[in-house]
């Protein structure tokens, strides 16, 4: 089957080949693999992206150790996915991590306590999100080192205080300072910007829901959640989470149960394929089908390579 590779694709392409640091190379190979088309056509290739985009984070990784320098705001993922929060000071960021994760982090009623980005992970089910709260930023601008940690994400959560009398300039100014460095994107256009989720902390004081009319009238197209820590958070652990678009997938060995307290994760539309090169990197090669029980018609049920899998699906692959 022909590949019928698009214009975005080779466009991408060529900033990889005139990348000349490694994080531009490893950006050009993420566009790539975030616009070619899925179809059985480019699986291989698809394999073989996504294996030169680990191997080059594995190098630059490997290089910055070698050479004895630590970043402090680069924070290493774990879990079912990062999410990051990015707000103004004093929005309620630290307390929001601790709230959700129980992470022992600094929560101070003056700004700027958070100098270096600090995570928790929260729970979700069966899965663990990763948290991370990070350094607040004004109109004057980002922290140095900032966009870097946003853009290293999965998912952002934008954070404004509901009970202030300049959550419209918060909000704007977020939005503003996120979209010039490409880390969202309003329009849904770029492929490389990254989901995010509108936060209005604080929403119990006595001010809040006044200013949530007031934006709502001003910016009819946005929804703002609002939230307070002292409320039920049940709902927006189950909001973030299903903001990084994931499937948990579980592995099955051939008669023997399936093992469901530790899930693949992959990006929804993964295929079967996918989680083959999650497992192992010989597995793609190897793979002739699958079993799956869950979104097949039936339990058990054979599938191809490309079958698309569904969230709680159960796997056993067949090599």
């Amino acid at each position: 089957m022909p590949a019928n590779l698009t214009p975005q694709y080779y466009s991408a392409e060529e900033k990889y080949k005139k990348g000349r640091s490694a994080e531009e190379k490893i950006e050009g190979l993420q566009e790539m693999l975030a616009v070619i088309p899925k179809h059985k056509g480019t699986e291989k290739l698809q394999a073989d992206l996504k294996k030169r985009l680990s191997q080059m984070r594995d190098e630059s990784l490997q290089k910055k150790k070698q050479t004895g320098g630590f970043n402090p705001f680069h924070v290493e993922k774990q879990g079912a996915g990062q999410v990051v929060l990015a707000g103004y000071p004093n929005t309620g960021k630290s307390a929001l991590v601790a709230a959700l994760t129980r992470a022992k982090i600094k929560v101070a009623d003056f700004p700027f306590t958070t100098a270096v980005p600090a995570t928790g992970m929260m729970p979700y089910e069966d899965v663990l999100v990763q948290l991370v709260d990070t350094p607040p930023f004004t109109a004057e601008g980002l922290p140095p080192g900032l966009t870097g940690t946003l853009r290293n994400a999965d998912a952002i959560l934008i954070i404004i205080d509901l009970n202030s009398g300049d959550c419209l300039t918060q909000l704007e100014t977020s939005r503003h300072l996120l979209t010039e460095r490409g880390v969202i994107d309003p329009e849904g256009e770029s492929p490389l910007a990254l989901p995010f989720l509108l936060l209005g902390m604080k929403a119990d004081l006595p001010d809040a829901a006044a200013n949530l009319e007031i934006l709502a009238e001003l910016q009819p197209e946005l929804k703002i959640l609002p939230v307070s820590v002292h409320s039920e958070l049940t709902l927006l652990r189950e909001t973030i989470y299903r903001l990084l678009d994931v499937n948990r997938i579980y592995g099955k060995t051939p008669g023997k149960k399936a093992e469901m307290e530790r899930p693949f994760i992959l990006k929804s539309g993964s295929t079967v394929l996918d989680l083959a090169y999650q497992i192992h990197r010989d597995f793609p090669n190897k793979l002739k089908s699958a079993l799956v029980w869950g979104s097949a018609r039936f339990d058990g049920q054979a599938v191809a390579r490309d079958y698309l899998l569904q969230d709680k699906d159960i796997v056993e692959l067949v090599i």
